[in-house]
């Protein structure tokens, strides 16, 4: 038997990224086990001293990109900073940002099937993360009238939802190729019409 993986510096990272490779090439569910210690350097025997199985290397892809996304969101929402509105905008384009920059990681955790809440290593930060936008959202609205104004965490679902809408239909693969628009302005404007219907923003002149 090889020992190569043996003397590996951080095998079970090394195997994250060789799965975040083939999620990114193949799909979540269109890699095998071999394939990631293959890549990595090692035999298939050694990942399982790391991970039961390739669901829960899948889970540790999701977990890290649950991180990385929730640091992005709270950076783009910079408490609110230098306005509410602003910055409300801001946690949008990071979003599309993310699903650009790390693509395995974004479809481990949307396209895995995987549930955040029945995953204890990936509630706390998809928590984080929704936290996020449930405070831009409470931000923004905390001037509405009580029996005016949507629950954060509605909103949050809404902006999240489109935010997931644009990038699965227009953001993925080529860029632009099946946009109308480019996907930010696509974006933005959504949020914008939807913001509008609640009388956050004034309607354009």
């Amino acid at each position: 038997m090889s020992k190569r993986g043996y003397h590996h510096g951080n095998l079970r990272q090394a195997l994250v990224e060789a799965a975040l490779g083939l999620i990114e090439e193949k799909g979540p569910t269109g890699f095998t086990l071999s394939e990631a210690a293959k890549i990595a350097g090692v035999t298939p025997a050694a990942v399982y001293r790391h991970f039961e199985g390739r669901e829960a290397l899948i889970v540790d892809c999701a977990r890290q990109g649950y991180a990385i996304f929730a640091d992005l969101m709270e950076h783009a929402w910079n408490g609110g900073k230098p306005s509410a509105l602003a910055a409300f905008g801001a946690t949008g384009r990071a979003y599309l940002a993310f699903a650009r920059k790390y693509p395995g990681h974004y479809m481990a955790m949307f396209e895995a099937g995987l549930s955040p809440n029945r995953e204890p290593a990936l509630a706390p930060l998809a928590a984080r993360a929704m936290g996020v936008m449930e405070a831009a959202t409470a931000a923004i609205t905390a001037h509405l009238p009580e029996d005016r104004r949507p629950p954060p965490a509605m909103v949050a679902a809404h902006i999240w939802a489109m935010s997931h809408g644009v990038v699965e239909l227009y953001a993925r693969g080529e860029p632009g190729a099946r946009a109308p628009f480019p996907p930010a302005d696509l974006l933005e404007s959504g949020i914008g019409i939807y913001l509008r219907g609640l009388g956050l923003i004034a309607p354009d002149g």
